[in-house]
């Protein structure tokens, strides 16, 4: 599937929990052994701790932030243009931009982006301006006069700038040319000998010497002994006239200020809304640090691609990243419930009733034929033993048990120690605020014309449940006015001994939950002040197969 450089992105929920990150590292690995694309794993959220310490026991980089999977710039062909520097003439820019069919040339000093000009500031230069001291004004090198008129340098050093006087044609007698030559003037005349030296008598910083008429050895020596440059060329004088102004650098014309550019990172709908707006035809890139790489134009994104993405843990639009509608998807790997995400064309979908996504994955190795190495083993059982609740959840299957106790064996670790370790990280509130707490494994869901969240933390620790209760029950108020949701829920799961806490606020939430799971009013412990109803579910460890159905049922049954 794919070309050799095409990128396809492996990307969990978006608020990730050890089973969303594992399995996208390790199903990337697995792609990119028997595919020809280059597959890459990225997060949608920040990572819990309980995910870093798995991360980190078994030396595995983090994944990287992927928040947003619009188009962007890096998705379309940016033509690499080569920057140019500020000194060089304005007939070497209009040359460099017929030869690349360019209107637009971006200046650069190294790979920092300097100005830009364009087609319309030369034709500026040329047409509107009649200043005779231009030259001198832009600090013009003898280099690029050189250049400009084909000529040679006879006297002086090409790296000398003009810096005052004008440039004037010596038509005239000798007599006359004393009264209009003054000191740093540039000089255009012919082979007349009485001119040349009256030019450098008269403190001229420059003589050009037109038809490649030859320079006398006295001349040469007059001009060295009065540091007057002499350049030769072999244009007549008129076109030496006509051509001067062509050698200013493009410094003194080129666009420094307030200019439109954009980065690898911007998204395509704001680029071209801020294209819209503005009459330039090409505009330029820098890469993540800021240097320049390339030009973009309106018909460049014409061609941008859609991004391709494979969805593990997930396949619900509400718990998807941003973006979702403008990429290709081209798999889906989970073991929740059938959501919502729709796609453009057929997908390669795989849903398996099972504990863990993980546990697909490592399944998907097996089938391939490929062995799982000691890192990826070790995130794979990592997942499993999570989102199993150490085989404690209901939704754990056999299949979980088999696969993390092989993959246990292929890490070095020890399950129900191991598994100890990495709850006891992952419940470690201490030091943290709320809503870190509060949004570390949260979903949102929706029934019929209702929305509702619901987050959870598990420990092993019942005394820490009651510290994170402490910490969350001032906070699930703000958090359910903020989430602009129907209902917010709040699991406090107790891994040994099998039950759940559930903190509920919104609308009916606490008569929801009586509803679903049977329960009467006087077994609930909802005799709290922090303005959440608090109601313990006995034999409740799993929000997907326990919790999130027998709400579904009765927000269904409601609306009925």
């Amino acid at each position: 599937m794919g070309n050799d450089n095409e990128i396809v992105y492996i990307i969990g929920h978006i608020n990730p929990d050890t089973d969303s990150i594992c399995s996208a590292i390790a199903y990337a690995n697995l792609k990119n052994k028997i595919s020809n694309s280059q597959y890459k794993a990225r997060r949608a959220g920040q990572i819990n701790a309980e995910t870093r310490f798995v991360l980190d026991r078994f030396a595995v980089k983090a994944p990287g932030y992927m928040s947003d999977v619009r188009t962007q710039v890096k998705d379309i062909d940016i033509r690499k243009v080569t920057g140019v520097t500020d000194d060089i003439s304005i007939k070497n820019a209009w040359a460099l931009m017929g030869e690349n069919n360019a209107v637009t040339l971006p200046v650069v000093d190294k790979d920092t982006l300097e100005g830009v000009i364009t087609i319309g500031d030369i034709a500026k230069s040329y047409m509107d301006i009649y200043d005779s001291e231009i030259l001198s004004k832009a600090k013009t090198s003898f280099s690029n006069i050189v250049e400009t008129l084909d000529g040679k340098l006879i006297v002086g050093s090409d790296t000398d700038h003009l810096t005052g006087g004008k440039v004037l044609i010596a038509a005239a007698n000798p007599d006359l040319m004393e009264n209009y030559i003054e000191e740093n003037d540039i000089v255009i005349l012919g082979n007349r000998y009485e001119s040349q030296l009256c030019a450098i008598e008269m403190k001229a910083k420059c003589i050009i010497v037109s038809d490649g008429a030859p320079v006398s050895r006295t001349i040469i020596k007059l001009a060295t002994d009065n540091n007057c440059a002499v350049i030769t060329t072999p244009f007549d004088t008129f076109t030496v006239a006509r051509l001067i102004n062509q050698s200013i650098p493009i410094s003194y014309f080129m666009k420094r200020d307030n200019l439109i550019r954009f980065t690898t990172e911007d998204y395509i709908d704001d680029v071209r809304e801020i294209m819209a707006k503005k009459s330039h035809r090409d505009f330029p890139v820098l890469d993540k640090k800021g240097s320049f790489i390339g030009m973009i134009s309106r018909r460049d994104l014409l061609n941008a691609r859609r991004k391709k993405v494979i969805l593990v843990d997930h396949n619900e639009r509400s718990q998807a990243v941003d973006g979702l509608e403008e990429v290709d998807i081209l798999e889906i790997i989970d073991h929740h419930r059938i959501g919502s995400i729709e796609t453009i064309s057929p997908v390669y979908f795989r849903n398996q009733p099972l504990g863990c996504t993980a546990t697909i994955i490592y399944q998907m190795y097996r089938e391939n034929g490929v062995e799982v190495d000691k890192q990826t083993a070790g995130l794979l059982c990592s997942a499993i033993l999570s989102d199993t609740l150490i085989f404690r959840s209901p939704t754990c299957t056999q299949y979980d048990k088999d696969a993390a106790c092989e993959l246990a064996r292929i890490a070095g670790i020890e399950p129900e120690e191991y598994a100890k370790e990495m709850f006891a990280a992952g419940s470690n509130m201490s030091g943290r605020a709320p809503e870190e707490i509060f949004f570390q494994d949260f979903k949102k869901f929706s029934a019929g014309d209702n929305t509702f969240g619901v987050g959870q933390i598990n420990s092993m620790n019942s005394s820490e449940l009651e510290q994170i209760k402490k910490k969350i029950g001032p906070y699930i108020e703000r958090a359910y006015s903020e989430q602009g949701l129907d209902m917010l829920f709040f699991l406090l799961t107790d891994i040994m001994k099998g039950d759940s806490e559930v903190m509920c606020v919104g609308d009916g939430a606490d008569q929801l939950v009586y509803d679903a799971f049977s329960i009467a009013n006087d077994e609930s412990a909802d005799n709290n002040t922090d303005g959440a109803a608090h109601i313990i579910i006995k034999g409740l460890v799993s929000r997907k197969k326990q919790f999130i159905p027998p709400i579904v049922t009765a927000l269904q049954n409601d609306n009925i």
